[in-house]
């Protein structure tokens, strides 16, 4: 080797001993931050064990077992916890991350009450938490476990890595959600409501829907109908069975269930569904987009709807105010005619539907003196409200965050059932239902939310921590200018 050719060659070997130690320091910071990541996910997985196990079963609910344990956990890190309760049994926890106050806050919820089981057709003991193959079993693995855990480790992330908070972060672990009794949302809303007041809400309804092992879209819920109950009551005079009379109310309400069976209440495409039936129309496959876009354009709409009532009942359902006839009562023996027979009719109403011309219409429908429309409830602890908006930093931040860990666009929706974002929405609040990665095969099979083997993705509530902890930080995190 020359002499002029050795600085070159030191040159090289000090490249290439650079080279070596930068990949050493980046492989050294990629197991470090892979063995943070597992030893978080395996703490997730083992607070969302131990909440599946407390049996909150709703009736009674006890919800107390899931808030003690939260309130523990959450508290050994020096978060600031505050318990609400209607019955001490069954109580609310509010916890607090304080920011300097230049925005509003941001809610985010997650129900401790679970409905309840029949063990004998669970295929493992429904509050075992059992894991098999990637997934976990097990009663509110689906509904809304996952929210509640999300919650907790939001608060927990936020907490240790001192991040430092334009607003203040409040998770509220909320009782009573099955059944909406007063425990819950309702108690917080009507006496404590200075303690969840919020800009935005986060809480349960959204999905990543996943089909034949990918990713499709995902969904966040912006709206929701308002459950409506009303009875239909048929009265006529009494009589022995062998002789028919025209007035057997048992004929009238038949007549009446099959004329409100029969009747299509008015399509209306609202803020939030207008803009889910064009995404999803871009998502769909070629025969389904067409009807999709056939919908938004005026085109060819009886035929589209007749479709979806038969093969895709629930998007029919978002096209309306929907009316179900579920419970029908009449007669006692066999050889009475009964002077009274009713039918239940399930309202489920479009969030701005004017229920008294309703109403009025379905009586003209029924179009029978001898059947009586009433009004059983109005469902007001679930009020009717605008929905939120598509505009707003955080549905944003949710479109971003479904891109970055799904890749999918994201559906804002309009559930056709109800939850306690409700309550929330009506008081102003920008209230974003969202969810963990399921696999739209699983509700057919008897796998879903309130079935009798319910059951979550592992991948899947691990991708919903982290894009709630994901929205919840780009939304809260101190500006810094």
């Amino acid at each position: 080797m020359s002499q002029t050719d050795q600085p070159a060659m030191l040159m090289i070997r000090f490249a290439t001993a650079t080279l070596l130690l930068t990949y050493l320091v980046i492989s050294s910071i990629a197991q470090t931050s892979q063995s943070d990541q597992q030893k978080f996910e395996e703490e997730t997985l083992r607070h969302f064990q131990a909440i599946l196990r407390l049996d909150t079963s709703n009736p009674p609910g006890n919800e107390k077992l899931v808030v003690d344990y939260l309130k523990t956990v959450l508290e050994q890190e020096g978060i600031e916890t505050k318990v609400f309760a209607l019955d001490p049994q069954r109580p609310n926890l509010v916890a607090r991350l304080r920011g300097n106050g230049k925005k509003r806050p941001v809610l985010i919820m997650g129900h401790t009450d679970v409905v309840t089981v029949d063990p004998t057709k669970w295929k493992y003991p429904p509050f075992s938490a059992t894991r098999e193959d990637g997934y976990v079993y097990g009663r509110g693995s689906l509904d809304d476990k996952p929210s509640v855990v999300a919650g907790l480790m939001t608060m927990l992330q936020l907490k240790r890595k001192k991040v430092a908070l334009d607003r203040d972060v409040i998770f509220l672990a909320e009782a009573s959600e099955e059944g909406n009794g007063p425990y819950g949302i309702n108690l917080m809303v009507e006496k404590y409501w200075l303690e969840i007041d919020a800009e935005y809400c986060l809480a349960e309804g959204g999905e990543a829907i996943r089909s034949g092992g990918k990713v499709q879209y995902a969904t966040v819920v912006t709206t929701e109908k308002v459950a409506h109950t009303v009875r239909l009551i048929a009265r006529g005079v009494a009589g022995h069975g062998s002789v028919p009379l025209r007035s057997n109310p048992i004929v009238h309400l038949s007549q009446a269930v099959a004329k409100v069976a029969a009747w299509q209440t008015p399509m209306r495409l609202n803020e939030t569904t207008r803009a889910y039936f064009a995404v999803l129309s871009k998502v769909s496959e070629p025969e389904d987009a067409a009807r999709f876009q056939n919908l938004l354009q005026q085109k060819d709409v009886d035929e589209v709807q007749e479709y979806l009532a038969i093969n895709k009942p629930r998007l029919y359902s978002t096209l309306r105010t929907s009316i179900s006839p579920n419970i029908i009562k009449g007669g006692y023996l066999r050889n009475i005619i009964p002077s009274e027979a009713e039918a239940t009719l399930d309202i489920r109403a479009l969030p701005d539907e004017d229920f008294p011309a309703l109403l009025a219409q379905l009586r003209k429908v029924i179009d029978d003196p001898t059947v009586e429309v009433v009004m059983v409830t109005a469902n007001a602890s679930r009020p009717s409200a605008s929905p939120s908006r598509l505009d707003t930093e955080a549905f944003q931040l949710l479109e971003a965050a479904h891109r970055r860990i799904y890749n999918v666009s994201t559906l804002p929706t309009m559930m056709t059932g109800g939850t306690d974002m409700a309550q929330v929405r009506a008081r102003g609040v920008q209230c974003y239902g969202i969810g963990p990665m399921i696999d739209i095969e699983d509700g057919p099979k008897g796998f879903g939310a309130h079935s009798d083997q319910e059951r979550i993705l592992e991948a899947g509530l691990h991708k919903f921590v982290r894009l709630q902890f994901e929205v919840v930080f780009d939304l809260t995190r101190r500006s810094t200018h």
